[in-house]
Protein backbone atom coordinates (compact mmCIF):
# COMPACT_ATOMS: atom_id res chain seq x y z
CA UNK A 1 0.00 0.00 0.00
CA UNK A 2 2.73 2.15 -1.14
CA UNK A 3 1.83 5.62 -3.31
CA UNK A 4 3.29 9.47 -4.39
CA UNK A 5 1.73 10.98 -1.43
CA UNK A 6 3.56 8.09 0.95
CA UNK A 7 7.00 10.25 -0.19
CA UNK A 8 5.33 13.72 -0.80
CA UNK A 9 4.85 13.53 3.41
CA UNK A 10 7.19 11.11 4.60
CA UNK A 11 4.59 8.19 5.40
CA UNK A 12 4.40 4.25 5.24
CA UNK A 13 0.92 4.07 3.93
CA UNK A 14 -1.47 6.89 2.59
CA UNK A 15 -3.74 6.53 5.27
CA UNK A 16 -5.02 10.28 6.30
CA UNK A 17 -6.65 10.10 9.64
CA UNK A 18 -8.90 13.22 10.69
CA UNK A 19 -9.68 13.12 14.72
CA UNK A 20 -10.56 15.72 16.83
CA UNK A 21 -8.05 13.46 19.75
CA UNK A 22 -4.43 14.45 19.53
CA UNK A 23 -3.54 10.98 20.89
CA UNK A 24 -5.08 9.49 18.10
CA UNK A 25 -3.54 11.50 15.66
CA UNK A 26 -0.34 10.91 17.34
CA UNK A 27 -0.79 6.83 17.12
CA UNK A 28 -1.74 6.72 13.55
CA UNK A 29 1.55 8.61 12.53
CA UNK A 30 3.13 6.41 14.56
CA UNK A 31 2.15 3.70 13.15
CA UNK A 32 3.23 5.01 9.49
CA UNK A 33 -0.22 6.93 8.21
CA UNK A 34 -0.96 10.71 9.02
CA UNK A 35 -2.68 11.50 11.90
CA UNK A 36 -4.45 15.08 11.25
CA UNK A 37 -5.65 16.95 14.56
CA UNK A 38 -9.68 18.40 14.11
CA UNK A 39 -9.25 21.97 15.81
CA UNK A 40 -12.45 23.14 15.63
CA UNK A 41 -12.96 22.12 19.18
CA UNK A 42 -10.04 24.72 20.58
CA UNK A 43 -12.07 27.68 21.64
CA UNK A 44 -8.36 29.18 23.38
CA UNK A 45 -5.47 29.18 21.24
CA UNK A 46 -2.93 28.75 24.52
CA UNK A 47 -4.85 24.79 24.58
CA UNK A 48 -4.19 24.68 20.97
CA UNK A 49 -0.80 25.62 21.18
CA UNK A 50 -0.56 22.86 24.12
CA UNK A 51 -1.92 20.29 21.98
CA UNK A 52 0.44 20.42 19.17
CA UNK A 53 3.79 20.76 21.61
CA UNK A 54 2.36 17.74 22.82
CA UNK A 55 1.83 16.13 19.23
CA UNK A 56 5.49 17.19 18.31
CA UNK A 57 6.63 15.77 21.40
CA UNK A 58 5.08 12.64 20.81
CA UNK A 59 4.76 11.50 17.55
CA UNK A 60 8.44 10.25 17.33
CA UNK A 61 9.29 13.04 14.97
CA UNK A 62 6.67 11.42 12.43
CA UNK A 63 4.45 13.55 10.15
CA UNK A 64 1.42 15.30 11.45
CA UNK A 65 -1.80 17.52 10.17
CA UNK A 66 -4.13 19.91 11.14
CA UNK A 67 -7.86 20.32 9.81
CA UNK A 68 -9.50 24.12 10.60
CA UNK A 69 -12.95 24.72 9.58
CA UNK A 70 -12.76 27.99 7.40
CA UNK A 71 -15.13 29.15 4.89
CA UNK A 72 -13.75 31.12 1.28
CA UNK A 73 -16.23 33.53 1.98
CA UNK A 74 -16.28 35.43 5.20
CA UNK A 75 -19.02 35.56 7.33
CA UNK A 76 -21.02 37.49 9.69
CA UNK A 77 -17.95 37.78 12.69
CA UNK A 78 -18.25 38.38 16.45
CA UNK A 79 -18.33 36.66 19.14
CA UNK A 80 -20.45 33.88 20.24
CA UNK A 81 -22.51 36.44 22.54
CA UNK A 82 -22.70 39.06 19.69
CA UNK A 83 -24.11 36.46 17.23
CA UNK A 84 -26.91 34.96 19.42
CA UNK A 85 -28.95 37.76 19.09
CA UNK A 86 -29.38 36.71 15.88
CA UNK A 87 -30.51 33.44 17.20
CA UNK A 88 -34.83 33.10 17.28
CA UNK A 89 -36.61 32.40 20.91
CA UNK A 90 -38.44 29.84 19.47
CA UNK A 91 -35.19 27.76 18.66
CA UNK A 92 -34.30 28.13 22.06
CA UNK A 93 -37.59 27.12 23.37
CA UNK A 94 -37.79 24.17 21.09
CA UNK A 95 -34.24 22.73 22.30
CA UNK A 96 -35.29 23.42 25.92
CA UNK A 97 -38.39 21.65 25.52
CA UNK A 98 -36.71 18.49 23.70
CA UNK A 99 -34.28 18.54 26.63
CA UNK A 100 -36.57 18.28 28.98
CA UNK A 101 -38.83 15.61 26.99
CA UNK A 102 -35.95 13.78 26.73
CA UNK A 103 -34.99 13.79 30.62
CA UNK A 104 -31.26 15.16 29.53
CA UNK A 105 -30.31 17.03 33.37
CA UNK A 106 -28.88 20.58 33.29
CA UNK A 107 -25.21 21.33 33.66
CA UNK A 108 -24.23 21.92 37.01
CA UNK A 109 -24.49 25.64 37.46
CA UNK A 110 -21.08 27.90 34.87
CA UNK A 111 -19.79 24.67 33.17
CA UNK A 112 -20.55 24.03 29.14
CA UNK A 113 -22.31 26.62 28.27
CA UNK A 114 -19.78 28.08 25.50
CA UNK A 115 -20.45 27.00 22.21
CA UNK A 116 -17.53 25.91 19.66
CA UNK A 117 -16.33 29.17 18.56
CA UNK A 118 -13.81 27.05 16.40
CA UNK A 119 -16.76 27.61 13.30
CA UNK A 120 -16.08 31.26 13.40
CA UNK A 121 -13.61 32.82 10.47
CA UNK A 122 -11.20 34.42 12.57
CA UNK A 123 -11.20 31.56 14.99
CA UNK A 124 -10.24 29.50 12.30
CA UNK A 125 -7.40 32.20 11.28
CA UNK A 126 -6.33 32.14 14.73
CA UNK A 127 -5.93 28.17 14.78
CA UNK A 128 -3.84 28.38 11.57
CA UNK A 129 -1.58 30.92 12.93
CA UNK A 130 -1.32 28.46 15.57
CA UNK A 131 -0.52 25.55 13.78
CA UNK A 132 2.33 27.08 11.53
CA UNK A 133 4.71 27.90 14.17
CA UNK A 134 4.63 24.51 14.60
CA UNK A 135 5.60 20.91 12.22
CA UNK A 136 2.37 20.21 10.13
CA UNK A 137 2.61 19.02 6.83
CA UNK A 138 -0.79 18.96 5.70
CA UNK A 139 -3.71 21.65 6.76
CA UNK A 140 -6.72 20.42 5.63
CA UNK A 141 -9.95 22.77 5.19
CA UNK A 142 -13.17 21.01 6.46
CA UNK A 143 -15.66 23.80 4.24
CA UNK A 144 -13.93 23.11 0.70
CA UNK A 145 -11.26 25.65 0.03
CA UNK A 146 -9.66 28.26 2.32
CA UNK A 147 -9.27 32.13 1.05
CA UNK A 148 -6.37 32.10 -1.20
CA UNK A 149 -4.66 34.07 0.79
CA UNK A 150 -4.17 31.22 3.66
CA UNK A 151 -3.70 28.43 0.84
CA UNK A 152 -0.47 31.12 -0.07
CA UNK A 153 0.68 31.70 3.94
CA UNK A 154 0.69 28.20 3.51
CA UNK A 155 2.67 26.98 0.96
CA UNK A 156 5.18 29.92 2.23
CA UNK A 157 5.70 27.38 5.31
CA UNK A 158 6.21 24.50 3.28
CA UNK A 159 2.60 22.83 4.73
CA UNK A 160 0.38 21.07 1.63
CA UNK A 161 -3.20 22.36 1.49
CA UNK A 162 -6.30 19.57 1.23
CA UNK A 163 -10.12 20.80 1.06
CA UNK A 164 -12.82 18.47 1.11
CA UNK A 165 -15.08 18.50 -2.08
CA UNK A 166 -18.60 16.35 -2.58
CA UNK A 167 -18.77 16.81 -6.27
CA UNK A 168 -16.29 17.11 -9.67
CA UNK A 169 -17.46 20.99 -9.77
CA UNK A 170 -15.91 22.14 -6.37
CA UNK A 171 -12.98 19.65 -6.94
CA UNK A 172 -12.12 21.69 -9.83
CA UNK A 173 -12.97 25.49 -8.03
CA UNK A 174 -10.28 23.92 -4.95
CA UNK A 175 -7.67 23.37 -7.88
CA UNK A 176 -7.99 26.58 -9.41
CA UNK A 177 -7.34 28.43 -5.98
CA UNK A 178 -4.32 26.57 -5.42
CA UNK A 179 -5.04 23.54 -3.56
CA UNK A 180 -2.79 20.43 -2.89
CA UNK A 181 -4.72 18.11 -2.84
CA UNK A 182 -8.56 16.83 -2.63
CA UNK A 183 -10.40 14.86 -0.13
CA UNK A 184 -13.83 13.22 -2.06
CA UNK A 185 -15.94 12.98 0.20
CA UNK A 186 -19.11 10.93 -0.46
CA UNK A 187 -22.33 10.29 0.87
CA UNK A 188 -21.63 7.59 3.51
CA UNK A 189 -19.40 9.70 5.21
CA UNK A 190 -19.75 11.25 8.54
CA UNK A 191 -19.75 14.69 9.35
CA UNK A 192 -20.10 17.53 6.72
CA UNK A 193 -20.99 15.79 3.21
CA UNK A 194 -22.43 15.95 0.09
CA UNK A 195 -25.29 13.88 -2.10
CA UNK A 196 -23.02 11.69 -3.96
CA UNK A 197 -21.56 8.28 -3.06
CA UNK A 198 -17.81 7.12 -2.69
CA UNK A 199 -17.94 5.05 -5.70
CA UNK A 200 -19.57 7.62 -7.89
CA UNK A 201 -17.58 10.58 -6.43
CA UNK A 202 -14.15 9.50 -6.34
CA UNK A 203 -13.86 8.67 -10.12
CA UNK A 204 -15.46 11.53 -11.14
CA UNK A 205 -13.31 14.14 -9.05
CA UNK A 206 -9.78 11.99 -10.18
CA UNK A 207 -10.90 12.33 -13.80
CA UNK A 208 -11.56 15.97 -13.14
CA UNK A 209 -8.57 17.33 -11.94
CA UNK A 210 -6.17 14.98 -13.52
CA UNK A 211 -3.36 12.94 -13.00
CA UNK A 212 -1.41 15.77 -11.25
CA UNK A 213 -3.46 16.55 -8.24
CA UNK A 214 -3.76 13.74 -5.32
CA UNK A 215 -7.09 13.05 -4.66
CA UNK A 216 -8.00 11.14 -1.18
CA UNK A 217 -11.17 8.61 -1.18
CA UNK A 218 -13.31 9.57 2.00
CA UNK A 219 -16.80 7.74 3.10
CA UNK A 220 -17.43 4.46 4.21
CA UNK A 221 -13.67 3.64 4.50
CA UNK A 222 -13.21 0.81 7.92
CA UNK A 223 -11.61 -1.98 6.37
CA UNK A 224 -8.59 -2.87 3.79
CA UNK A 225 -11.09 -4.08 1.08
CA UNK A 226 -12.34 -0.16 1.23
CA UNK A 227 -9.31 1.00 1.07
CA UNK A 228 -8.49 -1.43 -2.02
CA UNK A 229 -11.69 -0.18 -3.54
CA UNK A 230 -10.33 3.37 -3.14
CA UNK A 231 -7.24 3.14 -4.78
CA UNK A 232 -8.86 1.04 -7.19
CA UNK A 233 -11.14 4.29 -8.34
CA UNK A 234 -8.15 6.26 -9.22
CA UNK A 235 -6.92 7.19 -6.00
CA UNK A 236 -3.81 7.72 -4.05
CA UNK A 237 -4.43 6.81 -0.64
CA UNK A 238 -7.70 7.65 1.82
CA UNK A 239 -9.30 9.84 4.11
CA UNK A 240 -10.71 8.05 7.74
CA UNK A 241 -12.60 9.79 9.88
CA UNK A 242 -15.53 7.89 11.98
CA UNK A 243 -13.29 4.69 12.49
CA UNK A 244 -11.20 6.05 14.87
CA UNK A 245 -13.53 7.42 17.30
CA UNK A 246 -13.98 3.11 18.40
CA UNK A 247 -10.33 3.11 19.17
CA UNK A 248 -8.54 3.11 23.01
CA UNK A 249 -6.83 5.79 22.51
CA UNK A 250 -10.11 7.93 21.83
CA UNK A 251 -11.11 7.47 25.42
CA UNK A 252 -8.46 10.18 26.21
CA UNK A 253 -10.71 12.55 25.03
CA UNK A 254 -13.96 11.32 25.16
CA UNK A 255 -15.66 11.05 28.54
CA UNK A 256 -19.02 10.13 27.27
CA UNK A 257 -19.58 6.56 28.20
CA UNK A 258 -22.94 6.37 26.50
CA UNK A 259 -21.25 6.88 23.31
CA UNK A 260 -19.32 3.32 22.91
CA UNK A 261 -22.40 1.45 23.66
CA UNK A 262 -23.92 3.45 20.70
CA UNK A 263 -21.73 3.14 18.36
CA UNK A 264 -21.22 -0.56 19.53
CA UNK A 265 -25.07 -1.77 18.44
CA UNK A 266 -25.14 0.69 15.80
CA UNK A 267 -25.87 -0.79 11.95
CA UNK A 268 -25.11 1.48 9.00
CA UNK A 269 -28.74 2.05 8.86
CA UNK A 270 -28.42 4.03 12.13
CA UNK A 271 -26.93 7.60 10.75
CA UNK A 272 -29.06 10.17 9.49
CA UNK A 273 -27.93 13.33 7.08
CA UNK A 274 -29.29 16.29 8.65
CA UNK A 275 -28.44 20.04 9.21
CA UNK A 276 -29.30 20.14 13.14
CA UNK A 277 -25.57 19.78 14.38
CA UNK A 278 -23.93 22.66 12.41
CA UNK A 279 -26.28 24.40 9.57
CA UNK A 280 -24.66 22.68 6.63
CA UNK A 281 -25.32 18.80 5.69
CA UNK A 282 -23.97 16.09 8.28
CA UNK A 283 -24.30 12.60 9.31
CA UNK A 284 -24.83 12.01 12.67
CA UNK A 285 -25.79 8.88 14.82
CA UNK A 286 -29.43 8.12 14.79
CA UNK A 287 -31.01 9.00 18.03
CA UNK A 288 -33.97 10.55 19.71
CA UNK A 289 -32.63 14.06 19.67
CA UNK A 290 -32.36 13.48 16.08
CA UNK A 291 -35.42 12.18 15.55
CA UNK A 292 -36.59 15.06 17.26
CA UNK A 293 -35.64 17.57 15.14
CA UNK A 294 -37.15 15.23 12.46
CA UNK A 295 -40.68 16.16 13.96
CA UNK A 296 -43.20 18.13 12.29
CA UNK A 297 -43.02 21.03 14.74
CA UNK A 298 -39.27 21.22 14.92
CA UNK A 299 -37.90 24.72 13.35
CA UNK A 300 -35.57 24.36 10.60
CA UNK A 301 -31.86 24.74 11.58
CA UNK A 302 -30.15 28.13 11.61
CA UNK A 303 -27.46 28.59 9.08
CA UNK A 304 -24.13 27.75 10.23
CA UNK A 305 -22.70 28.94 12.96
CA UNK A 306 -25.64 30.04 14.42
CA UNK A 307 -27.02 26.26 14.13
CA UNK A 308 -23.86 25.47 16.66
CA UNK A 309 -24.62 28.33 19.12
CA UNK A 310 -27.85 27.10 19.17
CA UNK A 311 -27.41 23.95 20.35
CA UNK A 312 -23.33 23.72 21.84
CA UNK A 313 -25.02 24.35 25.64
CA UNK A 314 -27.63 21.02 24.43
CA UNK A 315 -24.58 18.68 23.44
CA UNK A 316 -23.14 19.41 26.56
CA UNK A 317 -26.01 18.35 28.45
CA UNK A 318 -26.22 15.48 26.63
CA UNK A 319 -22.97 14.23 26.65
CA UNK A 320 -22.93 14.39 30.10
CA UNK A 321 -25.95 12.49 30.74
CA UNK A 322 -24.03 9.30 29.22
CA UNK A 323 -27.52 8.02 27.41
CA UNK A 324 -26.53 6.22 24.86
CA UNK A 325 -30.74 6.48 23.05
CA UNK A 326 -29.95 10.65 23.23
CA UNK A 327 -26.01 11.31 22.20
CA UNK A 328 -25.13 13.74 19.27
CA UNK A 329 -21.94 12.57 17.71
CA UNK A 330 -20.97 13.13 14.12
CA UNK A 331 -20.50 9.18 12.28
CA UNK A 332 -20.82 7.78 8.94
CA UNK A 333 -22.26 4.56 7.90
CA UNK A 334 -19.03 2.60 9.00
CA UNK A 335 -20.39 2.72 12.01
CA UNK A 336 -22.09 -0.44 11.12
CA UNK A 337 -18.34 -2.23 11.02
CA UNK A 338 -17.11 -0.96 14.21
CA UNK A 339 -17.84 -4.14 17.07
CA UNK A 340 -15.04 -3.43 19.17
CA UNK A 341 -12.65 -0.76 21.00
CA UNK A 342 -9.58 -1.39 19.57
CA UNK A 343 -5.68 0.47 19.83
CA UNK A 344 -5.24 2.51 16.93
CA UNK A 345 -1.86 0.56 15.86
CA UNK A 346 -4.67 -3.13 15.75
CA UNK A 347 -6.83 -0.62 13.14
CA UNK A 348 -3.60 0.28 11.17
CA UNK A 349 -2.20 -3.50 10.67
CA UNK A 350 -5.77 -4.78 10.13
CA UNK A 351 -6.35 -1.77 7.17
CA UNK A 352 -2.80 -2.92 5.61
CA UNK A 353 -3.15 -6.47 6.15
CA UNK A 354 -6.96 -6.55 4.47
CA UNK A 355 -5.57 -4.32 1.86
CA UNK A 356 -2.81 -6.89 1.07
CA UNK A 357 -5.14 -9.65 0.94
CA UNK A 358 -7.59 -7.92 -1.07
CA UNK A 359 -5.21 -7.20 -3.99
CA UNK A 360 -3.87 -10.87 -4.04
CA UNK A 361 -7.31 -12.30 -4.16
CA UNK A 362 -8.05 -9.75 -7.28
CA UNK A 363 -4.80 -11.03 -8.77
CA UNK A 364 -6.12 -14.78 -8.65
CA UNK A 365 -8.89 -13.19 -10.84
CA UNK A 366 -6.36 -12.55 -13.66
CA UNK A 367 -5.04 -15.76 -13.91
Amino acid sequence: MRTSLCDTFGIDYPIFAFTPSEHVAAAVSRAGGLGVLGCVRFNDTDELERTLTWLDDNTDGKPYGVDIVMPMKIPTEGTSADLSAYIPEDHKRFVDQTLLELGVPPLPEGEGREGVLGWLHSVARSHLDVALNHRPVLIANALGSPPVDVIEKAHEHGVKVAALAGAAKHALRHVENGVDIIVAQGYEAGGHTGEVASMVLTPDVVDAVGPDVPVLGAGGIGSGRQVAASLALGAQGVWTGSIWLGTEEYRNLASNRGWETAFLRATSSDTVRTRIYTGKPARLLKTRWTEAWASQDAPEPLPMPLQNLLVAEAHNRINASHDPDVISMPIGQVVGRMNAVRPVADVVASLVEEYDEAVARLETYRK
